[in-house]
């Protein structure tokens, strides 16, 4: 009985993990975190969706906010007709986000200009001078 009630109390989540993860858990393998378990770490709001829909949209509270409280980041989903679907949607958003946010930018290797470049570009420099230049009023002393 007292098995029973810890896998249904969101509070002792942890505990549950414990004993499905095993030993990976001990060794500190991170494991990226989904479904139940990162909807425990959230903070779930249910609101009206609004819009366009009629009836349903104005009268069901279908869309869905889960607030990730040790990030801080909020993710909502109100495109579905269902609360359920919704609320699957905005998980698998935060679990897109949180990744996103993990991973480690590739540092950038500082190139230099190639010398065929550089006189590429002046060469276009001077053409373009030119060409204003004959743009202008010929000077007045030459005959």
């Amino acid at each position: 009985m007292d098995e029973q009630a810890s896998r249904k109390d969101p509070a002792n989540t942890s505990e549950a993990a414990e004993k499905v993860a095993g030993p990976a858990r001990q060794r500190g393998a991170v494991r990226p975190r989904t479904g139940a378990g990162l909807l425990a770490e959230c903070r779930v709001d249910t609101f009206r969706s609004g819009g366009a829909g009629g009836q349903h949209q104005n009268k069901v509270e279908s869309g869905v906010r889960l607030t990730h409280l040790p990030s801080g980041i909020v993710v909502t989903s109100r495109k579905h007709r269902s609360q359920h679907r919704n609320r699957q949607d905005a998980l698998a958003r935060l679990e897109a986000e949180l990744a996103a946010r993990s991973r480690t930018r590739k540092p950038r290797v500082a190139t230099s200009v190639p010398e065929r470049e550089k006189r590429k570009r002046l060469e276009a420099k001077k053409r373009r001078s030119r060409l204003k230049r004959l743009r202008g009023k010929p000077d007045a002393g030459e005959p």
